[in-house]
């Protein structure tokens, strides 16, 4: 039988995107997120694409009861998406929010550590997994806007990386995963509005969350011996940060 895959923020986006993957190659599922509509929608869908167990569990990764209830339920996984997360706003460090400043590093750091920490035991103790952290091509520079989210995605990178050296000799491994511009609801609840995300990607292809899901199934399904560290992915058109070509209409 598969391992079991738990998965944070699977109500939608990537997560929701890599459970129906893991589904189909018939891992059990073990989901977490706050909306649990749609969350137990993901499950049954896992479910009928080929997962034998796909489990919805309210989670709410800014709330350390909410994490420790979660990781206590779902048992041992072979493969942990830390996905929840995302970003918050785009005003200038002057202009910045408390309630955006904290709700990021909350959520893209505070909670991805303590969802690891409280996993990570009884996969010591097996002696494998495969831990996979989202981050963003954020963590690589810096733009006008974005400071608290790429220092949060920035902090990522270090944790993935302090997590290799922690972990070595423990058959555990650690993958950064970094996706560029990509349709999903991101901007929508970084933004507050759907005409204002959808000129984030107006004029080009950006990547999709089944993009995001595909590469993160490839680094997880490499031989024992092989880990990918770090996986930095972009739209086509996306050249860096701030530099994205836009076909004109």
């Amino acid at each position: 039988m598969k391992g079991l895959v738990v998965i944070t923020g699977a109500s939608s986006g990537f997560g929701a995107a890599a459970a129906r993957a893991y589904a189909r190659l018939g891992h059990p599922l073990f989901l977490g997120a706050r909306r649990m509509e749609r969350l137990r929608e993901v499950a049954a869908e896992c479910e009928k694409l080929g997962s034998p167990r796909a489990v919805a569990h309210p989670l709410d990764v800014r709330d350390k009861e909410s994490i420790d209830a979660f990781c206590q339920a779902g048992g041992t996984p072979e493969i942990l998406l830390n996905n929840a997360g995302g970003a918050l706003g785009r005003d200038r460090v002057d202009k910045l929010r408390d309630e955006d400043l904290i709700g990021m590093i909350e959520a893209n750091v505070i909670g991805l550590v303590r969802v690891t920490r409280a996993l990570l035991p009884a996969m010591i103790a097996a002696k494998k997994g495969h831990i996979v952290n989202l981050g963003s091509y954020a963590a690589h520079g810096t733009y006008e806007g974005g400071s608290v989210y790429a220092a949060s995605k920035t902090a990522v990178r270090v944790i993935s990386e302090t997590l290799r050296l922690e972990l070595s000799g423990t058959n555990i491994r650690v993958t950064e995963m970094d996706p560029g511009l990509a349709e999903t609801e991101f901007s929508v609840v970084r933004l507050g509005d759907v005409e204002k995300a959808k000129a984030v990607y107006a004029g080009f292809q950006p990547l999709t969350a089944e993009d995001v899901a595909e590469a993160i199934v490839w680094c997880t399904t490499r031989p024992p011996h092989v880990n990918i560290n770090l996986m930095v992915l972009t739209p086509t058109a996306q050249a860096s940060l701030t530099k994205v070509h836009r076909e004109q209409k």
